[in-house]
């Protein structure tokens, strides 16, 4: 009964946040330099048209898409929209927003998922071997490793597995989605960057686990080391780690949206690309408004994991409540 009492409290304060956010897009993209009508019609350019034509025909386009409505009466028309669960029609498709994201949020779920997977088989033990070895060799490889893995950027590093793993060795393909080959490029550029980021702050949290009483009188008893750091030490050490999972998936959501442009993977990531050039925005406004609907849920359910794993929480509710 409280998880739930904190559940509808924590969607009752974001829900300004939310409000705010959406104010927010919604502004600054009229600050945008460019016509959205003008970019519609230029794509579908008469080279027998002329100059005049194509402002009359923005003109009427513009009247068309409500773009010569007041701006609050543009974003009050939204904000209804969006509270029915209408997320508009595209500009340049004429087709609604929902249905053209569904098509492609299976693809960006799948490099996410793969890129997860890759972050946690190299972030946990290279995070782990780093504590344990502390200023051995072992430490300073993982360190190195991981500082390279944090200074270098995500696009860069994907040209360069395109280069050397599909270009030189031809391992992998290097574009599209088809088979689990088509993945493993996205997956290990985006993965990557993120495990560095999280090797680092898991082995600075074991060292301070490490330093507690607790665990030297673990050590006095004579444990095994294994059962030390695993059963032990490492419950402990995932605190600070499972904090900052909201910012890892929003890496992975914000990095998705490059990385799907460099390898041409048909995600929410490069429609969001081809909607930005193209001025499309009530595309752009629904993605922003997803993303930041995402990062609150995923924000409340790390809340909930963190009570579940620092008992000192439930116990500070239990005095209060």
């Amino acid at each position: 009964m409280k998880i739930l009492r904190y559940l509808i409290f924590r969607l009752a304060v974001t829900l300004p946040v939310l409000l705010g956010v959406t104010l927010l897009i919604f502004s600054l993209l009229r600050f945008i330099p460019g016509d959205p009508a003008q970019m519609i019609l230029l794509t579908m350019f008469d080279p027998g048209a002329t100059v005049t034509d194509l402002h009359v025909d923005a003109a009427i386009l513009r009247k068309q898409l409500g773009l010569d409505e007041p701006f609050v009466i543009q974003y009050l028309s939204w904000l209804m929209e969006v509270a029915t669960g209408n997320l508009g029609t595209s500009f340049r498709s004429r087709s609604p927003i929902i249905d053209e994201l569904w098509m492609r949020v299976p693809a960006t779920l799948e490099l996410a998922g793969a890129a997860l997977v890759v972050m946690l088989v190299i972030a946990l033990p290279s995070g782990i071997a780093g504590a344990v070895f502390h200023r051995r060799p072992t430490d300073h490889m993982t360190r190195f490793i991981a500082l390279i893995g944090v200074s270098v950027p995500n696009f860069f590093l994907g040209l360069v597995l395109i280069y050397v793993l599909s270009y030189q060795l031809g391992w992998f393909p290097t574009l599209g989605r088809g088979s689990w080959s088509n993945l493993v490029l996205p997956a290990l550029t985006l993965g990557t960057g993120l495990a560095a980021t999280t090797s680092r702050l898991l082995r600075t949290s074991l060292l301070e686990v490490f330093s507690k009483r607790y665990m030297v009188l673990a050590e006095a008893k004579g444990l095994p080391r294994s059962v030390i750091v695993f059963k032990h030490a490492l419950r402990n050490a995932l605190i600070p780690v499972v904090t900052s999972f909201g910012m890892v998936v929003g890496g992975l959501l914000g990095g998705a949206v490059i990385i799907e442009t460099v390898f041409s993977w048909p995600g929410v990531g490069r429609y969001v690309v081809d909607a930005i050039n193209g001025r499309d925005y009530p595309v752009i406004q629904a993605f922003a408004l997803l993303m930041a609907v995402a990062y609150v849920l995923i924000n409340v359910l790390i809340d909930l994991v963190y009570r579940f794993l620092d008992p000192r929480v439930r116990i500070e509710e239990g005095t209060h409540g």
